[in-house]
């Protein structure tokens, strides 16, 4: 017998636009399903182990308060259970990884603990279900509005179907889109259709950012040489027409110029992690990949605590271009999805056995995958990172010329009349399915209009993450982890503002006094709706 749960608002998908959505519908007096497909809640920042790509001017504002709390909490939990150094312990923006891509790299568990604490209160009320794992797989739809969605559980356990008054959409590829009939858009819109000065004359709906399958490691004593990939020869002979050599090398292309470059690869580097400043201004932090991803630096705790550093690997040679993992027949999805994970372990026999060596050799066998650190049997992330979405036909679609810093420049991004958070990213797409090298555009800091929430027709569902109305270039800065967690928070409390007062959500934005009231109400749950003077880069 298929089980029903019922709530005033249904969260699909628990990345963290899902937590953020359910924790602010929670926090407004509502009811609560939250479903998530891997076993932790979290997405980018844990089941995908992703440290967080943040703006320069993380620790001052530019986010939410929800967000700062979370990353408060992830700070406090290392000072309250780690032995930190006395240096760590007193550094105010502590950063336990020193990596350089975020002024705040961890450990994923740490950022699981901390969510689980964050939620933990309502569980324990009861006003929010908890469904895991689970994924969605069928809709009732009664013509504009969504009645219930269908779950299947991963692992062969029976259907559940679920339903609320609003339905969001938290999942990584928008599922509940096509699931629901809602309008959407896929890959690399046409500049006829957007203007876009970065996008091609025709529309490339397959044309997609490659995904990727990461992983941690550190660097001990002894061999730790995982078995030869199967089809190892090919990815070590594979040779993108871009790339300027191998995938599986230490020379690519700078994201930024798309000059080749050589990369550095140093394990366990004598550096002092609290003289690290991770300011994407002032550099990507990518030259030697062991500290670009750094997530636990052995220095910031006392010693023998680590017997290494651990690093995150997300690099350029991780990243899976062959095709797209949704939006093709499910055998080739899963084809794709396997050729990425194949492409990881790939990645790290040839770490082990052949990358070159600084003093001439080949190799580091002493490089160790910590399966402990991402939660599974074979050490990779539990979930794929999947940079790019089905998106909503949306009531306003953010293009390139809102917030490129070459189109512009001085006058600062676009002002919304309707916005409902800030962001701040360059535009950074990786290599596509359809064959293109990084696109790569300065950014001025943004905002998060209303508007690209709102699907053109239905009524009840709302995207809470990747899904709302961007174009495919757009999405290259409004997918990171607080622009993600901005997103959800307000679809969240445009949920619950609808039911409170009745009203559908595109009412709220088409009178200026319904607008400036549910900005209000955002601005007081600590959602910043406009920035400070501050230059793109």
């Amino acid at each position: 017998m298929t089980r029903e749960f019922d709530a005033d608002v249904l969260v699909v998908g628990g990345g963290l636009g899902g937590v953020a959505a359910a924790l602010a519908a929670l926090r407004s007096g509502r009811s609560v399903i939250l479903t998530e497909e891997y076993d932790w809640l979290g997405g980018q920042l844990t089941s995908q182990a992703v440290p967080p790509d943040e703006h320069s001017w993380v620790e001052r504002f530019g986010v939410t308060a929800s967000y700062r709390a979370l990353r408060d909490g992830i700070r406090d939990h290392y000072r309250r259970h780690y032995p930190l150094t006395e240096g760590a312990r007193a550094w105010r923006d502590l950063n336990p990884g020193a990596g350089w891509v975020s002024r705040l790299c961890h450990e994923p568990r740490v950022g699981l603990a901390v969510i689980e604490a964050m939620l933990a209160p309502w569980r324990g009320s009861g006003r929010l279900r908890v469904l895991q794992p689970y994924r969605p797989v069928a809709a009732d739809v009664d013509g504009d509005r969504v009645r219930a969605v269908r779950l299947a559980h991963r692992d062969g356990g029976p259907d559940i179907v679920a339903s609320g008054r609003y339905v969001l959409d938290a999942t990584e590829t928008g599922a509940l889109l096509p699931l629901t009939g809602t309008e959407y858009v896929t890959g690399f819109e046409s500049r006829t259709e957007t203007g876009e000065p970065s996008a091609p004359w025709a529309a490339q709906p397959l044309n997609m950012q490659a995904v990727s399958i990461c992983f941690a490691i550190d660097h001990v004593d002894g061999s730790h040489v995982i078995d030869r990939p199967a089809n190892y020869a090919f990815w070590r002979d594979y040779r993108p027409e871009f790339w300027g050599g191998p995938l599986l090398g230490w020379r690519s292309p700078h994201p930024r110029t798309l000059e080749i470059v050589e990369r550095s690869f140093t394990p366990n580097p004598d550096d002092d992690p609290l003289a690290v400043n991770a300011d994407q201004r002032l550099n990507p932090g990518d030259g030697n990949l062991w500290t670009f991803r750094r997530i636990a630096a052995r220095r910031n705790f006392t010693g023998g605590t680590y017997g290494s550093d651990i690093t995150l690997v997300n690099w350029p040679m991780i990243d899976y271009f062959e095709g797209p993992v949704f939006e093709v027949p499910e055998d080739e999805a899963r084809r794709h999805l396997a050729g990425a994970e194949e492409l990881s372990r790939c990645v790290l026999y040839w770490l082990q056995t052949e990358a070159p060596r600084l003093d001439g050799g080949a190799g580091f066998p002493g490089l160790r995958l910590r399966s402990d650190v991402t939660g599974t049997l074979d050490g990779l992330a539990q979930a794929p990172y999947i940079r790019e979405s089905r998106r909503i036909r949306a009531e306003y679609t953010v293009v390139e010329q809102d917030l490129s810093l070459a189109v512009r420049g001085a006058r600062g991004a676009v002002r919304y009349r309707d916005s409902v958070g800030v962001g701040m990213y360059r535009i950074d797409l990786h290599p596509s399915t359809g064959g293109d090298n990084y696109i790569d555009v300065g950014s001025c800091p943004f905002e998060i209009p209303l508007g690209a929430l709102l699907p053109r027709r239905m009524e009840n569902l709302l995207p809470a993450g990747k899904a709302i109305g961007t174009t495919h270039i757009t999405n290259g800065c409004y997918r990171l982890h607080p622009v993600e967690w901005n997103i959800g928070e307000v679809a969240g409390h445009l949920a619950a503002w609808c039911l409170q007062h009745d009203l559908p959500p595109r009412a709220v934005r088409a009178r200026p006094d319904r607008l400036a009231a549910f900005q209000a109400r955002l601005e007081g749950q600590g959602v910043e709706l406009r920035w400070p003077d501050v230059v793109g880069y």
